[in-house]
């Protein structure tokens, strides 16, 4: 006999001691639950290679895990493909054995074995480069735990291992798990697709059920860590108890159900994730139909999202609406009919060995079991068993590579597990119409898909309803969903509603996904990309309305010529300033006459000409101010007043020394005439006032600025300066004073002649200067707004007038009206008769 049949003999021989174990065995293929799986690859120095695949069974046929049991045949199925294919593998057969790890609890056995020799010993060494295992590489097992456990003897030796179901990221870490390979996208992609099908259906308040093992515990800490960064929240999270694999139910198991599923009803919370293995679902799912709970939206992981036999159980369709995350649908030709072939019955092989031992391949017993979950296997596709598929064909195409082979035969060496480990991260080829390689974790970057049970016997037993793409990390191609809700509407799950636009969040309890909506208040908003808690305070130049969501510019408001009261106003400064022009006229006509030197001669031209400067800068206090308009308004016109109220002042004060002091004084009087006394103090008090409006522009910037009008919020008022009431207060305290001695050196000189007595004009002038300029500063102390801008021009255009009309105004009508008393005569006349009647 060749080398190829004595392999193909030991491989049969392999596989009759599983399928007939010997009484008290843990080695068989069917059982009571068929939970998890291992397939391993063997190869003997003879150019054999065997596989080899272990699961746990314990064939009862009522209770037989359809799915792990459709995971062994496609592995049986792959193997067979390849063995018939002409050109992968020329010259060498696979084969395979089973064993049983019974979910989590039978890893080491089975593990030792694998990397023990021939003679059933496994040596201690300090390098197993050239060491040569019973196995060159492991297909399995199908839970991130078992897989964990397994990994770590494995990679000791780098024997290469490919899990199909195991998703857990912790295989991703590669010095840890060095020969750790994946068909399936681990837990990241998952629980992102889980989060982006809640953030589509805005879905933010959940709740979370998790199995009692490192699946379940891991698994939830890993959504917990996605949900976080999509504003999603927990309502609860509960811990389902695991059963016996006799699916015993202690009471205290049977009242924690009952208490879950009283919760779940009790919550405001529709949407349920559930991370566990379907050992734990069945008596909890028994649970919900028995408190008849309903209006579910019930999120399944891996595990269980396209199990056959939870959907047989046909009343959970009342619940509620059943999505799930799963791998790509995928149909592998042929592998239907292959599923249910009914083993032909062959005679135990001469040379057994054992009691148990036996070369049927077949599980004989569970097949009729199977053929009942037909119909569901078939509408399903194949999506695991996809996994299993390619993780059978990865490996063969990495020893097709490492043997040399070509399209007639292969090298016959001995095959060392990490040489083959090497070839396998190394794969590209396409398998089905799918490019199969791995990336540097070791992870086959497949997609995942969402899917919905349905339980109308017409329609696929889980209808795609949206895809998901590692490389994009984003679901595409969602489709309509069937929501077992009135209307078909999709179900509500939320703490709280959303709030209207313009209304901020406050956290109710400790959830920030309940909340209360408080609207913005006026001159803030809400951004809710940069915070959905708090409104941010409109900018200064720009103001909102409530629960507005952007703030506006506010108006920009000043003195606009338009407006009726600035066209009141530049009348009024025309007509003071053609009456002021006239008043030049007349006095330029008349000025050598005794009413104009008693007027005061030379210095009424001193006084008429800043008046003309001061109407002509009227128009500086319209439109939006500029550092021009700002620098005219405090300093010109003040400086303008100054000289005015200064001649007043010295022209009342010179008339009371040339009647009541010049006799008195006389070298005093002597000095002022001829050093030009009122010049003297005019200008002196001009440079006075110069430097008190220079200080105040140097201490308060002459740039124009904004500020929001109390009344109006929505409007910016436009002013010289923030402190322009210090700086008109400070710039007037001089006018004022000089005001007031004006007014004590007119009242003193009531007594004078008529046509000298010019108490009560200054009187006049002085006193409605003063009264409006304490006016306004008080008006300017309560009130800020354009307003202030109207009367200060309004004052300043009143004083102009009170000036030139109260003053030279009446001079002007004695000039126009009595000539006769404009004569020199008339006037000595007066002076006799004031000095008689003082005699």
């Amino acid at each position: 006999m060749g080398p190829q049949a004595r392999a193909v003999c030991s491989v049969l021989f392999l596989l009759q001691v599983l399928a007939e174990p010997p009484e008290n065995s843990d080695f068989y293929l069917a059982g009571d639950y068929l939970l998890g799986g291992l397939f391993t690859l063997h190869a003997n120095v003879k150019g054999t290679v065997n596989l080899r695949y272990l699961k746990v069974p314990k064939c009862k046929e009522y209770e037989m895990k359809v799915l792990g049991y459709n995971l062994m045949q496609a592995m049986r199925f792959a193997v067979e493909e390849i063995n018939n294919h002409r050109s992968l593998l020329p010259g060498v057969l696979l084969g395979y054995e089973i064993v049983d790890i019974c979910y989590v609890f039978n890893n080491v056995h089975p593990v030792l074995y694998f990397l023990a020799g021939e003679d059933y010993l496994l040596p201690i060494e300090d390098d197993y480069s050239s060491y040569a295992p019973r196995v060159v590489a492991v297909i399995g097992p199908d839970n991130s735990e078992s897989t964990m456990t397994v990994a770590h003897f494995l990679s000791l030796f780098l024997l290469p291992q490919i899990t199909y179901s195991a998703i857990s990221d912790d295989l991703r870490d590669k010095l840890s798990f060095p020969a750790v390979l994946r068909t399936v996208l681990g837990a990241h992609h998952h629980m992102e697709a889980m989060v982006q099908l809640m953030v589509h259906f805005r879905w933010n308040w959940i709740i979370v059920l998790v199995s009692s093992d490192d699946y379940g515990r891991d698994n939830s800490q890993l959504l917990s860590k996605h949900l976080a960064s999509h504003d999603i929240c927990i309502a609860f999270q509960e811990v389902l108890p695991m059963p016996q694999p006799n699916q015993t139910v202690t009471p205290y198991e049977r009242q924690r159900l009952v208490v879950i599923v009283q919760k779940l009803k009790q919550s405001t919370a529709r949407v349920v994730v559930v991370f566990s293995p379907d050992l734990a679902l069945h008596n909890f799912f028994l649970e919900v139909l028995n408190q008849n709970f309903t209006g579910a939206v019930w999120i399944a992981s891996e595990s269980w999202a396209v199990d056959p036999v939870l959907h047989n159980l046909t009343e959970l369709r009342h619940t509620g609406t059943f999505l799930g995350v799963t791998t790509q649908r995928m149909t592998i030709p042929g592998f239907n009919e292959f599923r249910l072939r009914r083993a032909q019955a062959r005679q135990p092989a001469p040379n057994r060995t054992s009691k148990g031992a036996t070369c049927n391949q077949e599980c004989d017993t569970c097949l009729d079991t199977t053929s009942s979950f037909k119909t569901i296997l078939t509408l399903s596709g194949d999506r695991t068993s996809y996994g299993v598929y390619s993780a059978v064909y990865t490996v063969a195409h990495a020893l097709h590579s490492l043997l040399g082979c070509n399209q007639t035969k292969c090298r016959k060496e001995v095959v060392y597990p990490w040489r083959l480990l090497q070839e396998i991260k190394k794969v590209n080829f396409t398998l089905l119409g799918h490019q199969i390689f791995f990336d540097q974790q070791g992870d086959l970057p497949v997609c995942l898909e969402i899917v919905q049970r349905q339980w109308d016997p017409s329609q696929s037993p889980f209808q795609t309803v949206a895809s998901y793409h590692p490389m994009l990390q984003k679901l595409r191609d969602i489709r309509e969903v069937s929501w077992h809700t009135p209307n078909n509407t999709v179900p509500v799950s939320m703490c709280s509603k959303n709030c209207q636009p313009g209304q901020r969040k406050k956290v109710v309890g400790m959830h920030p996904c309940c909340f209360e909506c408080i609207d913005c208040l006026p001159g803030t908003f809400l951004n809710q990309t940069a915070d959905e808690f708090d409104c941010q305070p409109c900018p200064s130049n720009e103001w909102s309305h409530r629960n507005d969501t952007s703030c506006f510019k506010r108006r920009l408001v000043f003195l606009e010529w338009q407006e009726a009261p600035t066209i009141i106003v530049i009348t009024l400064a025309a007509l003071g300033f053609l009456s002021t022009l006239a008043i030049v006229v007349i006095f330029g006509m008349h000025f050598q006459t005794p009413m104009v030197r008693s007027a005061g001669g030379p210095m009424c031209f001193l006084m008429l000409t800043p008046l003309l400067v001061a109407y002509m800068m009227v128009p500086v206090y319209i439109g939006p101010p500029t550092v021009f308009s700002c620098l005219c308004r405090q300093a010109f016109f003040t400086i303008c007043f100054t000289i005015c109220i200064s001649c007043f002042t010295v022209r009342s004060f010179q008339i009371v020394c040339i009647f009541k002091m010049a006799s008195r004084l006389p070298r005093a009087y002597a000095y002022w005439v001829r050093y030009h006394g009122p010049y003297v103090f005019v200008a002196f008090v001009t440079a006075l006032k110069g430097v008190i409006v220079a200080g105040n522009m140097l201490g308060m910037t002459t740039e124009p600025s904004t500020h929001a009008d109390l009344d109006d919020p929505k409007i910016m008022i436009v002013s010289c300066n923030p402190n322009y009431r210090k700086a008109l207060l400070l710039n007037t305290s001089l006018d004022l004073l000089l005001c007031v001695a004006g007014f004590s050196f007119a009242y003193t000189g009531r007594e004078l002649p008529t046509n000298y007595n010019e108490a009560k004009f200054i009187t006049f002038c002085m006193t409605f200067y003063f009264t409006s300029s304490i006016s306004l500063c008080t008006f300017m102390s309560v009130y800020d707004g354009v307003l202030v801008t109207i009367l200060d021009l309004l004052v300043t255009v009143l004083n102009l007038l009170g000036i030139g009309l109260g003053y030279f105004g009446p001079k002007c009508y004695m000039i126009l009206s009595y000539p006769e008393r404009n004569t020199q005569a008339y006037f000595n006349s007066m002076i006799q008769g004031f000095t008689m009647g003082r005699d």
